[in-house]
């Protein structure tokens, strides 16, 4: 009889590790440092005798460090499940998976409502901005822990795609090969503004007390959920939104109201509340704001070291996305390429907007397979 284990990794546990300590703290982009960091991970599969087999997933914004299998008591799988796994594009036969949650998070990793060592409260506001070079050394850090100091591939969508961008850029001869997926180089303006007004949905709330609420025994949950709402509104295109729900009523019937009338104003509305039981609206602030400033190839010597050491890529967008379009992912292909650098692109048909990368798309499959067959071959 199938059971929903069958081609998954089964079951799994999240871990902590602390990379950074006081005697060795991690010294951020902005010079500010932090003297404890502890990382959430999860690993899949078994890692080889050489250690070069190993992949390193990326997390999106709102994601965490599981990513495949299931939890004990859980029937739902790990974010990109769909994926990995055992005979899946990202093949736990071949490769040993790691995924980690993101310094600034709120599910394991240090971050804004992390505890102080300093005053023993939880840092709020206090917390350094951070850099998307941050997230990359915090997962450096974890690597050397694990006793890995080269992957073969790093893999991400949406804001995890901008984060194996910046490692491949800062840390090439740590990188085999670089997936990716729905992501972008630099955030337009409209990017910026739907991040924008996320924030001051967050900030705006009462309850949010200048970013004390955790410490007066409150929390921002309107906002947050209003921010989650229109943000995931970003994540679908029109046409899913109309194959989902179209016009229809949640009751049957329109009845003219001013309350949930439609379909669609009900899945927002859930969308927003489910987030608040597994999301953090000072991780939500931090990691937004990492997201529009990131911008690589502002810096004229970006690729520099990439050209000593050259990472294989491969670039892939959904035609239906409109939170990262397909010129964003052109734009990295025309940096990339324009640097003479090893690069593979892929726009690929789907209805689901930016969303497409969480889900089983036979031709983005096939091609995430190939693409780490071929580095399969080169391990030694």
């Amino acid at each position: 009889m199938t059971t929903h284990l069958d081609r998954s990794v089964g079951l799994v546990t999240t871990r902590t590790a602390r990379v950074f300590d006081d005697a060795h703290p991690l010294t951020l982009r902005s010079g500010a440092t932090l003297g404890q960091v502890d990382v959430a991970y999860e690993t899949y599969g078994t890692l080889n005798h050489a250690r070069d087999n190993a992949v390193f997933i990326c997390h999106a914004l709102t994601g965490d460090a599981h990513a495949a299998g299931f939890h004990d008591g859980d029937t739902k799988p790990g974010w990109w499940d769909t994926i990995i796994g055992p005979g899946k594009p990202i093949d736990t036969g071949t490769w040993y998976v790691v995924c980690a949650n993101l310094l600034g998070g709120c599910q394991g990793t240090t971050g804004p409502s992390s505890t102080n060592p300093t005053t023993g409260e939880p840092y709020g506001l206090d917390f350094p901005l951070l850099d998307m070079g941050d997230f990359v050394e915090v997962h450096r850090a974890l690597g050397r822990h694990l006793g890995i100091d080269r992957f073969a591939a790093v893999v991400g969508g949406s804001l995890g795609g901008m984060q194996a961008l910046q490692w491949a850029i800062d840390h090439p001869s740590e990188v085999g090969r670089a997936i990716i997926i729905a992501a972008s180089s630099r955030l337009t303006a409209q990017n910026i503004a739907f991040s924008a007004v996320g924030r001051q949905a967050i900030m705006r709330d009462g309850d949010f007390r200048e970013g004390r609420f955790l410490t007066e025994g409150t929390a921002p949950r309107r906002g947050l959920a209003v921010a989650r709402m229109m943000a995931h509104i970003t994540y679908l295109s029109e046409t899913g939104f109309e194959e989902k729900f179209g016009r229809s009523a949640q009751r049957g019937e329109l009845t003219k109201n001013f309350g949930v009338d439609f379909a669609i104003e009900s899945y927002l509305e859930h969308q927003g509340e489910r987030f608040l039981s597994r999301f953090d609206a000072l991780s939500y602030l931090y990691l937004t704001r990492v997201m529009d400033y990131f911008d690589p190839f502002a810096d004229p010597q970006a690729l520099d070291a990439l050209l000593d050491d050259p990472v294989r890529f491969l670039v892939l967008s959904f035609d239906t996305d409109w939170r990262f379009s397909t010129e964003h992912s052109r734009r990295i292909v025309r940096h990339l390429e324009g640097a003479r650098l090893p690069t593979s692109f892929r726009e690929i048909h789907s209805a689901w907007g930016h969303d497409s990368f969480l889900l089983d798309i036979p031709d983005y499959h096939a091609t995430v397979r190939a693409f780490l067959e071929r580095a399969a071959e080169d391990l030694s």
